[in-house]
């Protein structure tokens, strides 16, 4: 695992633990000390947090574009860089202004750092065999949640929120940054890769036509119910009547369920079609969303949507990498990926509040229908792509 092209897996598989560790999981943590702090409302610090969402969507296209041209060396290791950056500023911006600028270099850490450059940098080693190491590596970032809450909150007691902005900063810079400027191995060149290790080859399609506008709004659209409804779940099952102790059951089920999910994905990757996976995952999200939502907020309901739902997530997630892979082929596969992950990162930043919005105005209920919606519109676009045909090279 650790020579060769290999390496490649076991550096991502540590680095997006981390990087998702630190960039998106502590917030919730963080945030409530750092506004009080500052005499600032828990919505204007979360907007910070929303800024680097968008940012890092706008980038993404670019970034990944970088990366299939040069490989993951550099741009990854920028990344670090700028998360370094805006760690250690968050511990020190007392005004609006400065604490904004460190979201806006936040975001170009997400977009150099998580998983949308972490594929991108697979393809450039592995060509379009990389759908394994990208199922290895999503397993791996799968316990991202498991190590950054308990960190986090350690050293929230230990050191406060500017010691632990700074310790995140550090390891970045340390740990992080070396490790994807020099550990990564060199991109291979993807004209000298099979496109299949078959006797035929996939007549693949063109990013430029319908079925890129399907798969960018299926993943858009999923990322808006992934999360709106996740944001707001633990509250709307506390207001159905379930005790806080319960409901804390319920969410911790969540990542478990998304870990197993991708390592039955890994055990079986050779013997499925990313595809069916992913019109088979939305299918059970909205199954999920209408059974809780007409059958009510009991425990033993809410327990199966979030063992359901994790589960479909984590092959989802999967599927984002591999289905652009699938479909387009790996020549350009990163600044296509990054044009897929910039609605879907713009929606998910807007996703919470447009959400809780629509709750305050209708109803809990309503917004889990609303949910089954909108993932019967995601399969629909799924439905409505196809693999590509293979034939015998002449």
């Amino acid at each position: 695992m650790f020579a060769g092209s290999s390496r490649a897996v076991t550096v991502l598989s540590v680095t997006q633990i981390l990087t998702w560790g630190m960039l998106i999981y502590p917030p919730v943590l963080t945030m409530p000390v750092l506004t009080a702090a500052h005499g600032w409302s828990l919505a204007f610090g979360m907007a910070g947090f929303s800024l680097g969402l968008i940012v890092s969507g706008l980038l993404s296209p670019t970034v990944c574009g970088w990366i299939d041209r040069y490989g993951g060396n550099r741009p990854m290791g920028a990344g670090a860089i700028a998360g370094a950056a805006g760690l250690a500023g968050l511990a020190f911006a007392d005004e609006p202004l400065s604490y904004f600028a460190c979201w806006i270099l936040l975001g170009a850490a997400m977009s150099a750092s998580l998983y949308d450059a972490a594929f991108a940098t697979l393809t450039t080693v592995f060509g379009a065999t990389a759908r394994r190491q990208i199922t290895f590596v999503t397993f791996a970032g799968g316990f991202a949640s498991t190590v950054g809450w308990p960190a986090t909150h350690l050293l929230l007691a230990e050191l406060g929120w500017r010691g632990t902005y700074l310790v995140f900063a550090a390891i970045f810079l340390l740990l992080i940054a070396p490790l994807h400027y020099f550990a990564l191995p060199p991109a291979r060149h993807h004209a000298a890769i099979s496109q299949t290790s078959t006797d035929r080859a996939p007549v693949l399609l063109t990013s430029d036509g319908k079925p890129f506008l399907l798969l960018a709004a299926a993943f858009a659209i999923y990322a808006f119910v992934l999360s709106g409804l996740t944001s707001n779940l633990l509250a709307m099952l506390q207001r159905g009547g379930l005790s806080a102790t319960s409901v804390v059951a319920i969410g911790a089920l969540f990542g478990p369920a998304q870990v197993a999910a991708r390592l039955a994905d890994f055990v079986f990757a050779r013997h499925t079609n990313p595809l069916w996976i992913a019109r088979a995952a939305v299918a059970v999200v909205a199954c999920g969303l209408a059974t809780l939502a007409l059958g009510g907020m009991s425990w033993p309901l809410a327990a199966a949507f979030a063992l359901t739902f994790g589960a479909a997530n984590g092959v989802i997630t999967i599927a984002r990498g591999a289905l652009p892979l699938l479909l387009f082929g790996p020549v350009g596969y990163g600044r296509v990926l990054g044009r897929i992950a910039r609605p879907a990162l713009i929606v998910q930043a807007l996703a919470p509040f447009l959400v809780a919005s629509a709750i305050e105005r209708f109803s809990d209920q309503a917004a889990l229908l609303g949910g089954v919606v909108a993932c019967l519109v995601v399969l629909t676009c799924f439905l409505a792509l196809h693999a590509p045909r293979s034939v015998h090279p002449k």
